[in-house]
């Protein structure tokens, strides 16, 4: 798919898996890495977040310098649903499911 009028590259599902442990998305020529492998600790952290703890969950997966780069973009809940769900069909950790 090619990109909106707006360059918004997460809608038209411009995700890609890297060979560095990293899965990576592009948002408006900005890139951003989410890990390819959860440690411990995160896995921890991450199931002591609520289920609706969308900031904490990308926190967590991007950490602080990337969350505040994520932030300054206008996400809409849609955008994180198709950037969570990319990364679970790429990775099988299956993030953001029931």
């Amino acid at each position: 798919m090619a990109a909106g009028p707006d360059g918004d590259v997460v809608r038209a599902g411009d995700v890609r898996s890297e060979d560095r442990g990293a899965w990576s998305f592009q948002l408006d020529g900005d890139t951003f890495e989410l890990p390819t492998e959860i440690g411990h600790r995160t896995a921890r952290a991450l199931r002591e977040l609520d289920d609706s703890d969308v900031d904490g969950l990308l926190g967590l997966l991007l950490g602080e310098k990337q969350f505040a780069r994520l932030v300054e973009h206008d996400l809409t809940m849609q955008d994180i649903a198709a950037i969570l769900e990319a990364y679970g069909q790429e990775t099988g950790l299956g993030l953001g499911e029931d």
